[in-house]
């Protein structure tokens, strides 16, 4: 609907950039192809083209780029490896959502950005869907131990989002072996707080700490499982690295490209799940 008097080129997926902006309002989609178009006519464009439609999403979600941000080479890289530790994970692990593109250009208060799209819309989550996504997000600090054997602050996000994703697998979804099917804590809504939520313990001192062991068992075994997989091909992790330290942005197609490239030359062996991830 928005596009409607917008003259569109040939390379637009609408759907694609559907996908990829869930939640955003009917204001939210009109600001988006409005930027788009600015950016087209600044660079005398006769059509909106992808990519002007791609950086004009990234700017409405994220903010503008701050290219002028200064940036060390050694932060520079680390912001690489972190990302291309994502990427490669993501690549690697069956079912989990295709990657649609790896950036290492700040925005906001980002300094890289791994975005992957759902194939299909989902409502329900399998477990072992929402495994491979901690898997994932480890992949960003696995990479920062492997390669720099220094560990830094960037994967601050990626840590509060796996805990909190196994919190609510254990508490909410009832999905630990040892727990069984339970829920754990109920939530208080303070009408005065402004829907403000609580979280009320109904369990004992006992239970608790049986939580926070199976919280720490499925972390660990997350960043355990992102290790193996780094390590068995760490040097595809350093070409992917390379290619994001070059180019700064890398889609998805980009990346299989490198993968496959990277097989037929002799890499590192793929596992048998990231043949069929790739393929």
């Amino acid at each position: 609907m928005h596009t409607r008097k917008v003259p569109l080129s040939t390379d637009v997926d609408v759907s694609v950039l559907a996908r990829s902006t869930p939640g955003f309002t009917g204001a939210d989609l009109e600001n988006l192809v409005n930027e788009a178009a600015l950016l087209a006519a600044r660079n005398d464009k006769e059509n909106v083209n992808m990519v002007d439609l791609e950086l004009a999403k990234d700017k409405v979600m994220m903010g503008a780029e701050r290219r002028s941000m200064l940036i060390s080479d050694e932060e520079k890289r680390n912001t690489a490896y972190h990302e291309a530790g994502h990427a490669l994970v993501a690549k690697l692990l069956p079912g989990a959502d295709p990657v649609h593109k790896v950036t290492i250009i700040p925005r906001g208060m980002a300094l890289g950005l791994t975005q992957q799209l759902p194939v299909d819309e989902k409502h329900t989550y399998a477990k072992e869907y929402l495994l491979n996504n901690l898997v994932i997000l480890f992949g960003g600090r696995v990479a920062e131990e492997l390669v720099l054997e220094h560990i830094t602050t960037g994967a601050g996000n990626d840590i509060e989002k796996a805990t909190d994703l196994v919190r609510r697998m254990v508490c909410e979804w009832g999905m630990s072996e040892k727990l069984g099917p339970m829920t754990f804590g109920k939530k208080e809504e303070e009408i005065f707080l402004g829907r403000d939520f609580t979280q009320k313990a109904d369990y004992s001192k006992t239970t608790a700490i049986e939580i926070d062991a199976e919280i720490r068992r499925i972390i660990q075994e997350s960043y355990q499982r992102a290790k193996e997989l780094l390590t068995t091909n760490l040097r595809l992790l350093h070409k992917v690295a390379e290619e994001l330290l070059e180019n700064e942005v890398l889609d998805g197609s980009e990346i299989d490209v490198i993968v496959r490239a990277f097989n037929l030359n002799g890499g590192d062996p793929l596992t048998s799940s990231s043949t069929a991830a790739i393929a």
